[in-house]
């Protein structure tokens, strides 16, 4: 991403976490990253563009938490090798939802008064409820293939309970020995999958030069 579109987008961040979005001036972000108002216009068309940018950009930062996670470790046990990512994953979904009400709204689909709004059904950048929790679904079963991907659908799922319905502390390392617990089981030949949810949509990865669009 070049480095003036990404110093506009961490501008328009921190404004974002200081006020609603409504309340977030054009001008404001500009003055911060120390650009014009008509080179920030020129950059994203608007504010709806802005927001959509930075939606666009929560999702991508999120994913490459996922990635990150999904990564093996200088010693790769297959069976709680996987367990232990699929853990990770989930450990970090529920963490940066609480932390980035972007990343909230984009698995839940609630998407309060106080946030961009995100990108119009029926264009490119589109994303349904469930379309990224579907996507780090098919990430999570390429990357520990041939582990099945309805066991990686159930870390997802697993994750996304604890942000519909948090408990009363974070998910810490109980909850996540207790998903290795229940993952790390091995799938007996009597075992069947859930019935196979559709295909996630194909998220590039975050593109380094071009940036968020």
């Amino acid at each position: 991403m070049p480095a003036g579109r990404e110093s506009l987008l961490r501008a328009a961040g921190a404004a974002l976490s200081a006020r609603p979005w409504p309340a977030v001036r054009m001008v404001e972000v500009a003055a911060t990253a120390g650009v014009s108002r008509q080179t920030l216009y020129n950059e994203f068309g608007g504010k709806d563009g802005l927001g959509r940018a930075l939606v666009r950009r929560a999702a991508e930062e999120y994913l490459d938490g996922v990635d990150r996670a999904l990564a093996p470790g200088p010693l790769s046990l297959p069976d709680a090798d996987a367990a232990g990512r699929l853990a990770a994953v989930a450990e970090w979904t529920v963490r940066a939802a609480r932390t980035r009400p972007l990343v909230r709204a984009l698995l839940t689909g609630g998407w309060e008064p106080a946030l961009p709004a995100p990108p119009p059904p029926g264009t490119r950048q589109a994303l349904a409820p469930g379309d990224l929790a579907r996507t780090v679904r098919d990430r999570a079963a390429a990357a520990l293939s041939p582990e099945p991907a309805w066991r990686c659908e159930l870390a997802v799922r697993l994750a996304l309970s604890y942000v519909i319905a948090p408990g009363e502390d974070a998910i810490g390392d109980g909850a996540a020995a207790e998903l290795l617990r229940l993952l790390g089981v091995p799938a007996g030949p009597s075992a069947r999958p859930p019935a196979q949810a559709p295909p996630g949509p194909r998220l590039s990865a975050p593109n380094r030069t071009a940036g968020a669009r």
